[in-house]
């Protein structure tokens, strides 16, 4: 379970004393509509009680996970709806009526108007008696805080679902990602170092032919023949080496992030800033995502975003890499299926990755990928 922050000491305060007439308004709408839908549910009228009562419910629930998220700073993910319902109102209320996260609102909502009672105390005992507010508040907040989370987000079980299904949909955009890398890696053989090979071979070929004749008044022409594969054997050699460098340079894994972006961004047609700050080196997974990101994300901007300048950032935390690539371009970027940055959401989702693009008309465009350093 994540560490609940504690809240300034203001805030926590104030969450103490404002909190408590809210909690009564909700703890008397509740109950109230409850008892009486319950009550008259056999006439008929107890079921669009019921709704209401359901729905206010819900609604303190998500008035509770942002005013705490406000004060409190904490973030309450809301709870996901696992029963599927048809389209409608009455479909709907029914699943939240068997949903747990429903009954677990209803109780929070019960238990919260007497811990309101407490909290308003401590509230105006803070007031009163300062070191009381100073050290003893943001912990009753703190606790607060860790209550409404359990019971007003995702519980264990939706959590795991959750993740789970993430890590399926991570898994088939990795297959995905692993198997277009394939496909580009055949093509770029195919259409670059393949075909100046073949030429080559027919070039040299021909030379063959004209040694091996008995007139070699065409010495010249052989001379060309020869000169134009050794200028192909050239261009085959630097295309393979570009391909394999775009694969996984040497310089990255012998130097690092820093050494490689700044060789990389070195060859780029406009001007790069670089700043890498990546200690301890993570993984090699993660260096080698975040050269691909970079690289492809700086051929784009160098091809399509009309560009003069651009800057690569790297940092990193404990738990995750940030790279953010920026230019000054016209922007519309956006991430379709079949794109070429729907293509770098899948390569990170290989190691559970998110990427994120922010592209107003007009520029500027910010391509951010959060890469996981363990998973």
């Amino acid at each position: 379970m994540p560490v609940t922050p504690r809240p300034p000491t203001i805030r926590a305060i104030g969450f103490l004393l404002v909190s408590f007439p809210i909690r009564l308004a909700a703890f008397v709408l509740v109950l109230v509509t409850m008892l009486v839908g319950v009550g008259t549910t056999m006439l008929w009228i107890g079921i669009p009680i019921l709704l209401v009562s359901t729905s206010l419910m819900h609604g303190f629930a998500a008035f509770e996970r942002q005013w705490a998220g406000k004060m409190l700073r904490v973030t309450i993910a809301e709870p996901i709806l696992r029963r599927p319902h048809a389209p409608g109102l009455l479909a709907l209320w029914q699943a939240r009526l068997l949903d747990r996260a429903t009954w677990r609102a209803l109780i929070f909502v019960l238990i919260a108007f007497p811990l309101g009672i407490v909290e308003f105390v401590a509230g105006v005992v803070s007031i009163a008696v300062p070191p009381f507010g100073i050290f003893v508040a943001p912990r009753i907040g703190t606790m607060h805080a860790a209550l409404a989370s359990s019971f007003l987000g995702p519980d264990r079980t939706s959590q795991l679902e959750a993740r789970t299904q993430q890590l399926q949909d991570s898994r088939a955009r990795g297959v995905d990602a692993v198997e277009a890398e394939r496909r580009r890696i055949e093509r770029d053989l195919h259409d670059g170092a393949q075909q100046r090979l073949v030429a080559v071979a027919m070039s040299l070929g021909r030379a063959q032919l004209k040694l091996d004749s008995e007139d070699f008044s065409g010495s010249s022409s052989v001379r060309d023949l020869i000169g134009a594969a050794h200028t192909d054997a050239k261009l085959a050699v630097s295309e393979l080496r570009d391909l394999a460098r775009g694969i996984y340079p040497p310089v990255l894994q012998d130097r690092g992030l820093d050494a490689a972006l700044s060789s990389l961004t070195a060859r780029m047609p406009i001007p790069v800033d670089v700043e890498v700050t990546v200690q301890p080196r993570p993984p090699a997974p993660v260096e080698t995502t975040t050269y691909f990101i970079v690289s492809e994300t700086l051929t784009n901007v160098t091809k399509h975003a009309g560009a003069d300048r651009a800057s690569v950032r790297v940092t990193r935390d404990d738990d995750t890499v940030v790279v953010e690539i920026m230019d000054n371009g016209h922007g519309g970027a956006s991430v379709h299926p079949g794109g070429g940055l729907a293509g770098l959401a899948d390569r990170a989702a290989t190691i559970d990755g998110v990427l994120t693009v922010v592209s107003p008309a007009g520029g500027p465009t910010v391509v951010r990928a959060d890469l996981p350093v363990r998973w």
